[in-house]
């Protein structure tokens, strides 16, 4: 197990999952208080890195492109303090972020876990139901329809329409949009057969941000609509796939009959079959001298 405790957050790597817990230092966005502890499973991740600086350094995970629900619908657009993936290091703790990292890579590398996009997601969305007010309105989700009212700094034209209630069946995509400069940011549900032309000041789909405190919250919402979406990767108007570990469904009628089963490899075996892979990979040029010696270290411990 590797683990690392800082004001900013602590992540502990058991070689199956990373547990990514928030920290309570002042710096830590409002967006990583209200998400709490995530644990990101090692398929999920496509890598990991360390940067030092000066004063403090950066862990920083690196996902498997739509694999985390939260990433999807904010676009790559968190700033730091709200970025769950990402954790502030102090200077004498770097030994330890890079232990942390080193194990977490060759994880990655014995398990040959491919860095490539993934067609489901690997990680829930934000619990439900939850509620943000935040710019000209309050969006609210209980996992089957959004719910959008406004307030008095909502341009009338807008408010006149009333209090929005959007079937998640009838959405079509979310996105989450900071705000920048003199741009303003959004939160924007495309509604099928409704096209978007109008700016979310005046979008009765939309809630406007402003860039206060609240704003990042309103990213929660559509990491939360957005598990509930088809996956980017699946095809048109396929249905959402139940969790993994949700019970299917089964069609009446007699059981096939069971074709035998593999002898199971023995564990010590494994280990030894994975040692002369790695050495093949050496002597493809697939892996340098100092990748090849870190995984040959974790296969050993396992022994």
């Amino acid at each position: 197990m590797a683990e690392i405790i800082q004001k900013d957050g602590t992540w502990v790597f058991d070689g199956d999952a990373l547990r990514l817990t928030p920290g309570r230092d002042k710096n830590v966005g409002l967006l990583r208080k209200a998400l709490g502890e995530l644990v990101v499973p090692l398929r999920a991740l496509a890598g990991i890195s360390f940067e030092q600086g000066k004063k403090s350094g950066r862990l920083r995970l690196r996902l498997r492109d739509g694999a985390c629900p939260l990433l999807q619908a904010t676009g790559g657009r968190l700033t730091e303090p709200h970025d769950p993936y990402r954790l502030v290091v102090e200077s004498d703790r770097y030994g330890v972020a890079e232990y942390v990292a080193d194990e977490v890579r060759n994880a990655l590398l014995l398990d040959q876990v491919p860095a490539g996009p993934v067609d489901a997601y690997l990680l829930p969305g934000p619990s439900v139901p939850l509620s943000v007010s935040a710019g000209d309105g309050t969006a609210s989700f209980d996992g089957e329809r959004v719910r959008l009212e406004w307030n008095w700094k909502t341009e009338d034209a807008k408010a006149a329409g009333g209090a929005r209630t959007l079937p998640v069946t009838e959405i079509t995509d979310v996105e989450w949009y900071p705000s920048a400069g003199l741009e303003n940011g959004h939160l924007r549900f495309t509604v099928r057969g409704v096209p978007v032309k109008t700016p979310a000041k005046y979008d009765p789909n939309a809630v406007e941000l402003w860039g206060f405190k609240k704003d990042p919250l309103m990213a929660l919402v559509a990491a939360a609509v957005r598990a509930r979406l088809p996956h980017p990767a699946s095809a048109p108007g396929e249905a959402v796939r139940p969790p993994t570990d949700a019970p299917q469904a089964v069609a009446a009628g007699p059981a096939p009959s069971a074709a035998p089963a593999a002898p199971a490899e023995d564990g010590h075996d494994a280990l030894l079959r994975r040692l002369r892979e790695l050495g093949e990979l050496r002597r493809d040029g697939v892996l340098t001298e100092e990748e090849f010696t870190l995984a040959k270290q974790a296969v050993l411990k396992r022994m």
